[in-house]
């Protein structure tokens, strides 16, 4: 689509997937590792909110498809993080991270900068928020950073590795590379 914002946020992709393969990779005993947050969740739980957010969000605010093909049903359905007695695999949670994350792809595809101004209408008990398209994009991208920060803080107070959210530059090898002299 021509008119899609989709390249204007191609790198979260690509941040997306770096999250998803990293999370995959944790074993049992490192995805429970606890986070010095308020809710002392664990980094599977961490995890499963940053992908249950976005069912919210896209689905259940703003009324995109897709929730249905994710483990996180509806809005009066508890998320994952809500039980702390069922804790999920790396399988599991790279599960999830890719079928919401095929919502935010849709939405990207299928929006386009005139709609980023649109607003929505939320209302929570006592109040009325007022939400564009545009800050619930930031909204995500911002709640994926703060929460992969809590995780890689978890996994380095536990002893394991981080996971890197900027590698660089991600490349099939064998394909062809143009390079560019950057500024130092």
């Amino acid at each position: 689509m021509a008119d899609s914002i989709r390249p204007f946020y191609a790198d979260w992709a690509g941040l997306n997937r770096r999250i998803t393969r990293g999370v995959a990779r944790l074993p049992p005993d490192v995805l429970a590792l606890e986070a010095d947050n308020a809710n002392h969740w664990p980094v599977w739980a961490i995890a499963a909110h940053m992908a249950g957010v976005r069912v919210f969000w896209l689905c259940d605010v703003f009324g995109e498809p897709g929730a249905e093909l994710t483990p996180f049903a509806g809005p009066d359905t508890p998320g994952w993080e809500d039980d702390l007695d069922r804790p999920r695999s790396g399988a599991e949670l790279a599960q999830a991270l890719t079928s919401t994350w095929q919502i935010v792809e849709g939405c990207l595809r299928r929006w386009t900068p005139a709609m980023l101004g649109e607003v929505v209408r939320r209302q929570e008990p006592g109040r009325l928020e007022l939400h564009t398209r545009q800050s619930i994009l930031l909204r995500m991208i911002t709640h994926d950073g703060y929460h992969l920060g809590e995780i890689n803080t978890a996994l380095v107070a536990g002893g394991a590795e981080p996971i890197d959210p900027w590698p660089g530059q991600e490349w099939e090898p064998g394909a062809p590379v143009e390079l560019r002299e950057g500024r130092t």
